[in-house]
């Protein structure tokens, strides 16, 4: 473990964080007693989870239909005011 005081933390703030993130421990301390461990942060990684939605949402049936005359635009028919 590593004490620091507050002044010699603010002048060496980037080699502690390394040493902080190789695993070693900093405490940053003022007139001797300590305030603060520096470490770096762990991430949480949470498993994926389904079925939040289930039956909150539903999706009609003709949902993937397009009318014939969105079709017809797509393909160049019908658009005579373009002409």
């Amino acid at each position: 473990m590593e004490l620091v005081n507050m002044h010699e933390a603010k002048s060496n703030l980037s080699k502690l964080v390394s040493k902080a993130l190789k695993g070693e421990k900093v405490v940053i301390a003022k007139s001797g007693k300590p305030l603060v461990e520096l470490r770096p942060i762990e991430e949480k990684i949470r498993k994926r989870q389904g079925n939040q939605w289930k039956g909150k949402v539903w999706i009609a049936p003709d949902f993937d239909v397009w009318p014939e005359e969105v079709q017809k635009s797509f393909d160049g028919e019908g658009n005579e005011v373009f002409d």
